[in-house]
């Protein structure tokens, strides 16, 4: 039977008692795998529910610092579930239908926009670790991303205009400023894939390096968060997010506002010591 509702499109999700994705915890990071391999980690229902679930839990974690989402198998993600998109059109020719469009808008919101704000507006470091394709709501995800690293192979797919859809989930406001608007126009219009070298000249990703190799560029993210003090990332992420859509007077301004706490922390203070030490050494 068809759910009607958001809430009973949730609730099904919730309980399909099959486990979509891992958490590993390792100190002060953690590694997310979609675990979908034989559908591409397609973002259906519980995948995505259970995705929301376990970044919920790691961005309240205040021992957790940083956090690397990737995928099993050889594909990042193919992107938002057809079947789903589908059964979603057909519910709105449903006389009985109660929600409308407002049922896709929910899942939309609340369930993968939820997700990209998770990320963005969490004070932890997000790595993408692009093992394989990344299409639609999957690119969107990695795209959200802090750092944004690729296989050698790996490709970034724009499934969303060949389906008739706009670019979604924060990707038109990631793209127009990564590429200008003329290169995002023609990215969504050719619908071209883009390799994960191109990427990298486009400034889509950070970093390209070997499969087997991936994961540990990612944690060498990872221990680079973790020898910041432990306000450096929790000032300076928002800092630098907001800084895009701000005049550079009110950025400025920020900045002038941000500093000063710095120099009460500890962090700072030690900072300062271990560069007068190697200074007064490097001059003996």
């Amino acid at each position: 039977m068809m759910e009607r509702t958001y809430a009973e499109v949730l609730a099904a999700a919730e309980q399909s008692g099959v486990e979509l994705v891992a958490t590993e915890h390792r100190g002060d990071h953690a590694i997310v795998r979609l675990a979908d391999p034989d559908k591409l980690n397609v973002l259906s229902a519980p995948l995505t529910v259970q995705l929301r679930a376990a970044l919920e839990r790691l961005v309240i974690d205040r021992d957790v610092r940083s956090v690397v989402i990737t995928g099993a198998g050889r594909a990042f993600s193919a992107g938002g579930d057809l079947r789903m998109m589908s059964e979603a059109t057909e519910r709105l020719r449903d006389p009985a239908d109660v929600e409308g469009a407002s049922l896709p808008w929910q899942w939309i919101r609340y369930q993968f926009g939820g997700i990209a704000r998770l990320i963005a507006r969490s004070d932890k470091a997000f790595v993408a670790a692009l093992n394989g394709p990344a299409a639609g709501v999957g690119l969107a995800f990695a795209l959200a991303c802090d750092l944004t690293l690729a296989a050698r192979g790996a490709v970034l797919v724009p499934a969303f205009g060949k389906l008739g859809l706009l670019p979604e989930v924060g990707t038109s406001w990631a793209l127009t400023r990564a590429l200008g608007y003329r290169r995002a126009f023609a990215y969504y219009v050719g619908g071209e894939h883009i390799d994960a070298e191109r990427a990298l000249e486009l400034g889509l990703v950070n970093e390209v390096v070997p499969a087997e190799e991936l994961l540990a560029a990612a944690l060498d993210w990872c221990a680079k968060v973790a020898a910041l003090p432990p306000h450096a990332l929790a000032m300076a992420k928002p800092l630098l997010r907001s800084a895009a859509e701000l005049s550079w007077e009110h950025a400025l301004t920020m900045e002038e506002f941000a500093e000063p706490l710095c120099f009460t922390t500890e962090g700072f203070a030690n900072g300062v010591r271990q560069v007068i030490a190697q200074t007064s050494g490097d001059g003996q």
